[in-house]
């Protein structure tokens, strides 16, 4: 019987507290989902589509169709479950957990439930049913052999993985494809009619039809024969599939762009802070193609006043345009070695956003005036257009106001004087660093130098001059001042937050530096420049990069939040990113929350929406909310994550290849990482890593001893180390999986001796090795890249 439509609200509507807000989404609104897990709760058992309807006194049609949709989002974002007898109840009521599933190489994975807590481990027979990054909802079964939880899955509400791309293979005449990506350790199933012409070891693109379940494999589709394994370029195509990279621009994107010229429309120019004449300039590496801030900067009676332009990207990509939600997808640009994937297309990203020299561009400006202590006094922000006066390098910059190079100050003579101002603002801004305590840990960069057909020719270490680390102070004074300025204006915006060291790392972290004669000051929550006295203390001693990397790894990774924790690593309170919008989708953000109080000033009365309440405060008219912020946030943490393994495994790719005809050469080299089988070796001179299996250690047992960081021989005590210096050989590139292995030398096997040990004696008998321990090897690690806020 089909019920006839009626706008009369139900009781249940009016005693909904949260009544206002439907309304004003809905034309015919329903109870919110919170009155529906209350209701749930208040009734204590399951409830079917049709009693819930009845007990929120739901007749309309569209009313009930309302309510189908509401709890089938409920079901799909994990707050309620549906049973086979189509009863819903609480998740919360059932003793289930709800979160995203992280795979391990090695087939279990865990399940990292949305409230935190504890992870729920999965054996590997229930990740049989699920694959990474899927949400899925799962029941607690017990506990591991371990003592940790171990889940059960109830239901999938969310596939993260729609495309796999690996190599193809036949094995008894069935095709299948293994993917790339290692936290994907399923075989995909590809029947005949759907090989596409793939050949056997080919690179494909597959399309899952259909998802792994307990039963059976997944099965998919080649839609795409990306080419042979060693073909140049075929590593990054790889890591652009595997990680599921948007590398094609959309049909409305394109659209978008084509009313887009080389040169910024004149009407685009009135109403802006004129700076043409002011001698901006750009100082960027040497081979970089885009240009998105520039600098000037000029003595002042009670200091300095500095001008940090950016490139003006917010007033291009408005919110909403296919261009903004294509933005949001790839959430930063992705930087290969001589290729990059940009987050917005090149005539923005490299014209009319790029600040080249000698042609007008709209700029964002944070103005800033800093005293002789080094204290931001005060800053504004203008809608600006300016005209780069200079193209500069590091190197050029360095020439100049460093070496004093005669030819270089002639050739720029024109902005020579406020490059000297600039970097007499720089030492006070990096003594003010030094005092507040922000950390700086010393690693090395890396660059990879191509030879013919795009092989790598050689790996080079990039030195860092006075020119990067000037750059690297003034994008953190801007990113303060904006940080501060939003602040101010309670203006929703996503921070750039590092929380400081979680309590049981501070506690590991003491243990090993007692064993050292050292310790860290700052009780149970040491600050920043706690961690920054101790480096600075350790400098001269030979242990100090065993010391600098446990350190380290102490500390949490940095990510986007609307909730203002602070930066612990820079030492500042307030802190978020301001200076990339070409290439951070954050930035973009702050960039259009700047815009929306500067325009708001220009007119009290540019108020296009409701007040909206944002964590206690209220911003007028403004297009997020903080809940919006909080999501956007989770997102660009995630693409950046993203990028990051995305470009580690291209380059980890191209070092095993490196390492292919160097099988047996000996290399000097340090121990980064030591695991239960085995030490990992960074080689000096190349800086590729490698795995030392435990099992090649011989004429001892070794036992990890994870509390100081090293492996230890039960009968001599000879011990490898975090940080020691080992000399190996190359013994086996696996280019498949990613994995170089390295065996000791022959004057590097006795090892060090722990002291009280005794040497081993001629003639000691050579154990058997134990069991084999099946490993997590990761291939080798690239050298950390920095961008112009070092540790931000």
């Amino acid at each position: 019987m089909v019920r006839k439509r009626n706008n009369k609200k139900s009781p249940a509507v009016q005693q909904d507290p949260l009544a206002e807000r439907e309304a004003a989404k809905y034309d015919n609104p329903i109870p919110s989902r919170e009155f529906i897990m209350d209701l749930l709760a208040e009734r204590g058992k399951l409830m079917r589509r049709d009693a819930i309807a009845e007990a929120l006194d739901l007749e309309d049609e569209d009313q009930l169709e309302a309510l189908r949709r509401r709890l089938n989002a409920m079901e799909r974002d994990g707050q309620l479950i549906q049973n086979r007898r189509e009863g819903y109840g609480l998740v919360d009521k059932m003793d289930m957990v709800r979160g995203r599933i992280i795979a391990h190489p090695d087939g279990f994975g865990f399940l990292v439930p949305d409230e935190g807590g504890d992870d729920l481990f999965l054996s590997g027979r229930t990740m049989r049913e699920v694959l990474h990054g899927d949400r899925a909802v799962a029941r607690v079964v017990g506990l591991d052999r371990r003592g940790r939880r171990e889940g059960a899955i109830v239901e999938v509400l969310e596939r993260n993985t729609h495309t796999v791309v690996g190599r193809y293979s036949r094995e008894q005449g069935v095709g299948l494809v293994i993917p790339d990506n290692k936290r994907l350790p399923i075989e995909v199933s590809i029947p005949d009619e759907w090989r596409h012409d793939a050949q056997p070891g080919q690179f494909v693109t597959v399309q899952l039809v259909e998802q792994p379940s307990r039963r059976r494999p997944p099965v998919g589709r080649i839609t795409e024969v990306i080419g042979d394994h060693m073909a140049p370029g075929m590593e990054i195509d790889v890591a652009i599939r595997s990680h599921e990279l948007p590398l094609h621009w959309p049909d409305a994107v394109q659209e978008e762009i084509r009313k887009f010229s080389d040169k910024v429309p004149a009407a685009a120019k009135r109403d802006r802070l004129d700076l043409r004449e002011t001698p901006l300039v750009t100082i960027d590496g040497a081979d970089s193609r885009d240009f998105d801030d520039a600098v000037y900067c000029e003595r002042k009676p009670k200091g300095w006043r500095l001008l940090v332009a950016i490139a003006d990207v917010s007033h291009y990509v408005k919110p909403g345009s296919a261009l903004d939600k294509e933005a949001l997808v790839r959430g930063n640009s992705v930087y290969f070695p001589e290729r990059v994937i940009p987050m917005l297309p090149e005539i923005l990203s490299n014209g009319l956003c790029s600040l080249n020299p000698e042609v007008d561009r709209l700029c964002m400006v944070c103005e800033m005036y800093i005293n002789q202590e080094g204290k931001i006094t005060r800053s504004s922000f203008h809608e600006a257009l300016m005209r780069s006066h200079a193209r500069l390098t590091y190197d050029q910059v360095a020439a100049m106001v460093v070496d004093n190079h005669a030819g270089t100050r002639k050739q720029f003579a024109a902005v020579v004087p406020h490059l000297e101002e600039l970097y007499r603002l720089y030492h006070v801004l990096r003594k003010v660093r030094e005092q507040r305590g922000a950390i700086d840990f010393e690693t090395t960069e890396t660059r990879i130098v191509f030879g013919s057909e795009r092989k790598i020719d050689r790996i080079v270490p990039v030195q860092r001059n006075d020119a990067h680390k000037i750059i690297e102070e003034c994008m953190i004074a801007a990113n303060v001042a904006t940080a501060r300025f939003l602040g101010r204006n309670k203006i929703p915006t996503l921070y750039r937050v590092h929380e400081g060291p979680k309590q049981e790392k501070v506690v590991a972290l003491r243990e090993f530096l007692g064993e050292l004669g050292l310790s860290l000051r700052g009780g149970e929550k040491p600050a920043a420049k706690d961690y920054a006295r101790l480096l600075s203390s350790i400098g001269d001693r030979p242990d100090a990069h065993l010391i600098q990397t446990v350190m380290l790894r102490s500390l949490s990774q940095a990510r986007y939040s609307p909730d203002n924790v602070g930066h612990f690593g820079l030492a500042h309170e307030e802190y978020l990113h301001f200076t990339s919008p070409i290439r951070r989708y954050p930035d973009l953000l702050v960039h259009r929350a700047i815009r929306h109080v500067l325009q708001g000033k220009k007119n009290k009365n540019l108020v296009t929406r409701a007040v909206q309440r944002v964590t206690g405060t209220k911003a007028k008219g403004f297009a997020y909310t903080h809940q919006d912020m909080v999501s956007m946030g989770e997102n660009c943490s995630a693409t950046e994550r993203r990028a990051d393994e995305a470009t580690r495994d291209a380059v980890d790719w191209l070092k095993c290849e490196y390492m292919l005809d160097k099988v047996g050469e000996e290399y000097p080299g340090v121990i980064t990482s030591v695991t239960s089988f085995g030490i990992f070796v960074e080689l000096s001179d190349i800086f590729v890593e490698g795995l030392v299996h435990v099992t090649s250690l011989k004429n001892d047992y070794y036992h990890f001893d994870p509390a100081h960081h090293r492996l230890l021989g039960e009968r001599t005590n000879k011990m490898y180390r975090l940080g020691d210096p080992i000399r190996v050989q190359v013994a086996r590139v696996d280019l498949d999986e990613r994995k170089i292995d390295f065996m000791l030398t022959e004057q590097e096997k006795g090892g060090k001796q722990e002291k009280g040990g005794r040497p081993t004696k001629a003639g000691d008998a050579e154990p058997r090795p134990r069991g084999k321990k099946k490993s997590s090897r990761r291939g080798p690690r690239r050298g950390r890249g920095k961008t112009k806020e070092t540790s931000a």
